[in-house]
């Protein structure tokens, strides 16, 4: 996510980077793999990414001897990394072990959880489990990328319970800011942990089922031994709204607009395109996708049953002749993005539709941190064309999808879990979690960093050690080595370093 004025250097862009090609090992044929081995009366749990910063969400569990990996997602880059598109975990750790890893579980379709997958693949050549929705999104990425055709993509039900080698998997239907959500309970001879993955209690979540509370209490009455809990608004007092509050804040937006409105929000959020369907229609309104990733998630939510209740939605073609008192813009680009919908709205840039003094953007999601600058500049192009920009800070018109922290209390509360361990934000939102869990009566809550080794038993839970979390950075045309950002003294030097490691 950069603007236009980053100064970093201009790759030609790729939907389908070239993979990385690994070093070839110089372990002798046969000889073990060095590192932890997980035994009977044990899980180890190692984040390889997801603790130390917001999103690259990646999980390994082991036990008797097997792995099981929780998500494969993508970090976005802003403009401290001109030249970058997103990082992702080097699965280097998990490639040593293929013959021991039994499957990769995904909690939902979001970026931040699925968006390695198509990467990295085939080096993680195992059964991939996902929900209808999530498994659509990424056949899509494998097709695209040429690696469906051996993909073992294994489609479950939310709510599903099965197992994968000595991991006994119980899924269980939460809510969030995407469809088919699910909560993972991992059983085990070694007790039972929960990954909670994105969550949120939305008792009118507009797409999909409520959160099956029933379930949660169910397991925290049979005894959780840890919970791996989302994080992200652990700092933040107070509930997270239902995205019905998001509907209704849309419905008023729009109320008195004269010229056309245009939404930006996460393409993913299919609730959120919901929302503005109805309040389209609430003011005789048509809306118009604008952006590529829209378009997929239309297409993957209606095949998996979602949208039944949305109006349609107009093509470009009949939407550049629709009245603008009529129109409804819904765009890609909430973070700035350059190459987004709105980025090329806002300065001109789209081929057959406009923005004109008298329209209004509203921007139905949160600025990511790091993505404020972009954000800004976005807006002043708006501005500067007589464009009136309406923000979750003016109105009503967003929800997070994160628990925040009376949230994350009811959740410990229904699950009871002997240990807490937060994952899902940076070590300023885990500490916060882990003072809360502690307050909620916890025996320990333990604050890993990515990359840290953790046994959770029932005697001796602890971070027993630590492997270094590397990391692989996607240039848009293939995926390098990536050490963190070299200091250097301006753009252009930092340009250049970001260049050099590319070459």
């Amino acid at each position: 996510m950069r603007s236009g004025k980053s100064g970093g250097p201009r790759f030609q862009k790729n939907q389908n980077p070239k993979p990385y090609e690994r070093p070839k090992a110089t372990r002798p044929p046969g000889a073990p793999v060095p590192g932890p081995v997980p035994g009977n009366d044990e899980i180890l749990f190692i984040p390889l990414g997801g603790c130390s910063r917001i999103g690259m969400n990646m999980a390994l569990y082991g036990h008797a001897g097997k792995w099981l990996i929780v998500d494969a997602g993508v970090a976005f880059m802003g403009d401290e990394a001109p030249g970058i598109d997103s990082l992702m975990a080097d699965p280097s750790f998990i490639e040593e072990r293929m013959d021991e890893v039994v499957g990769l579980v995904v909690t939902h379709a979001h970026e931040d959880h699925i968006g390695a997958i198509h990467h990295l693949w085939p080096g993680l050549e195992c059964p991939i489990y996902a929900t209808p929705f999530a498994a659509h999104v990424i056949r899509e990425r494998l097709k695209e990328s040429g690696g469906l055709r051996h993909a073992r993509i294994r489609v479950f039900e939310p709510g599903a319970a099965f197992e994968i080698g000595p991991f006994g998997i119980e899924t269980i239907t939460v809510t969030h800011s995407i469809p088919e959500p699910v909560s993972v309970a991992i059983h085990t001879k070694a007790g039972t942990v929960l990954h909670t993955g994105d969550w949120k209690f939305d008792p009118h979540p507009l797409v999909g089922p409520t959160m099956d509370l029933d379930a949660l209490k169910r397991l925290g009455d049979r005894g959780v031994l840890a919970m791996m809990c989302d994080s992200t608004n652990a700092n933040v007092d107070g509930t997270t709204g239902s995205e019905a509050d998001a509907r209704a804040g849309l419905i008023e937006a729009f109320a008195g607009r004269k010229g056309a409105i245009a939404v930006t929000g996460f393409a993913s959020n299919v609730a959120r395109m919901q929302a503005v369907a109805e309040a389209a229609a609430a003011h005789d309104r048509k809306v118009v996708l604008v952006g590529r990733s829209m378009l997929r998630m239309e297409k993957a939510a209606r095949a998996s049953g979602y949208l039944e209740k949305a109006p349609e939605f107009i093509s470009i073609m009949e939407a550049s002749w629709t009245p603008r008192r009529n129109l409804v813009f819904l765009c890609t680009g909430s973070q700035g993005e350059e190459r987004a919908a709105l980025s090329r709205l806002a300065r001109d840039g789209h081929r057959d539709l406009w923005l004109e003094s008298g329209d209004t953007v509203i921007f139905s999601a949160r600025a990511i941190p790091g993505n404020e600058v972009v954000l800004a500049d976005v807006q002043d192009h708006l501005k500067a064309k007589g464009v009136t920009v309406v923000t979750p800070a003016d109105a009503p018109v967003h929800v997070s999808g994160h628990p925040k922290r009376d949230d994350l209390i009811r959740m410990y509360d229904l699950i009871r879990p002997r240990f807490s361990v937060p994952v899902h934000g940076t070590i300023e939102h885990l500490e916060a979690h882990a003072r809360l869990a502690r307050a909620c009566g916890v025996e320990r809550a333990l604050v890993p960093e990515d990359g840290d080794i953790l046994r959770i038993a029932r005697e001796g839970t602890a971070v027993i050690g630590h492997m270094e979390a590397k990391r692989l950075a996607n240039t848009g045309r293939e995926l390098i080595p990536w050490t963190g950002l070299p200091v250097a003294e301006d753009a252009d030097t930092l340009a250049e370093a970001v260049e050099s490691m590319a070459a």
